[in-house]
């Protein structure tokens, strides 16, 4: 255990590359930030993978890593595997210590974030594809708008499955809210689904998600009518982009949000609504960023354009 006891730790705040560096072996004091490189190597098992959790290069996570190790003395914590790094006994020691002392930054910059009382900043939402489009393109078409000083920032869900206790991104829009957990958790409303293709187009194929994505309410939906029709599947794609495009250009018919479908010139509706496919949204964040000014007012806006948006989100024809 004596890997753990030099785990004294003088922190300091940043997201970003920091310009201390370890002073001493591990009775110095540690920068926060290869504590938090060794966290994200042992979570994502790589340093190229930690390199893109963290948005850091990867020479950067390795010389932080290399600064970590050398503070217990040199040893390593890692095993250095074909498939990437495994911790060892060494580095599992470390674990519960440095975690702790994760939690207790990452508490310090939620409270020192929302202590703040300036409108201006990024506020990172996390979502997925459907819910991410709909809030860029309302950016500048309701008559709800931000605050000129924040910069809205939308992060794929489907991608990156963004960690708010982390502060991987600030606030999140989902399909369900969470169980547990310290979060100010609003729904948002709910996007219509329905069967579109091209106007001058015949019925043709389903345009659908791929195998891999064959849980998704749309593609079982999808696969369910294909079945009972006998239509074939014409092009499996994994985003909803993919499949606009598809339908735009003729290559068969499929499943779109209404706030998409209705509004573009070459599609025709086939279908009304389908209940069973409707994508409900939340909001969550973590409570202590809910005080954060600038979080606040991305809140308010995301009920307001949702709430402005609500016939066109419907899809009511």
């Amino acid at each position: 255990m004596a890997a753990v006891d030099g785990l004294a730790v003088a922190v300091r705040k940043t997201r970003h590359e920091p310009a201390a560096q370890m002073q001493g072996s591990g009775r110095g004091a540690m920068d926060w930030n290869d504590v938090r490189v060794f966290l994200a190597v042992a979570r994502e098992g790589s340093m190229r993978a930690a390199g893109r959790a963290l948005g850091l290069s990867q020479p950067t996570i390795a010389r932080h890593l290399a600064a970590f190790e050398s503070s217990f003395g040199g040893p390593a914590l890692f095993d250095r595997l074909p498939e990437g790094l495994r911790l060892n006994t060494a580095g599992e020691q470390l674990i519960s210590a440095a975690e702790s002392i994760e939690d207790a930054v990452l508490t310090l910059e939620r409270r020192s974030a929302a202590a703040s009382p300036v409108l201006h900043g990024t506020v990172r939402v996390s979502t997925g594809e459907c819910a991410a489009g709909f809030l860029a393109r309302c950016l500048s078409a309701t008559t709800t708008a931000l605050p000129p000083g924040i910069t809205l920032e939308l992060v794929d869900e489907l991608r990156q499955s963004a960690n708010l206790v982390r502060r991987q991104a600030d606030m999140a829009l989902r399909h369900e809210p969470p169980e547990g957990g310290d979060f100010y958790i609003c729904k948002a409303g709910i996007f219509a689904c329905a069967v579109y293709r091209r106007r001058d187009a015949g019925a043709g194929g389903w345009v659908t998600y791929t195998d891999e994505q064959a849980h998704y309410a749309p593609a079982r939906w999808v696969q369910r009518q294909a079945e009972d029709t006998g239509s074939p599947v014409t092009l499996r794609a994994s985003s909803m982009l993919m499949h606009l495009e598809a339908i735009r250009a003729g290559t068969g018919r499929g499943v779109l949000p209404c706030y998409v479908g209705d509004g573009h010139p070459l599609l025709e509706r086939l279908t009304p609504s389908i209940p069973e496919i409707a994508a409900e949204y939340w909001i969550i964040v973590h409570r202590d960023l809910r005080r954060s000014a600038c979080v606040r007012a991305v809140i308010d806006w995301v009920k307001a354009v949702f709430a402005e948006q609500r016939d066109v989100i419907a899809g009511g024809v």
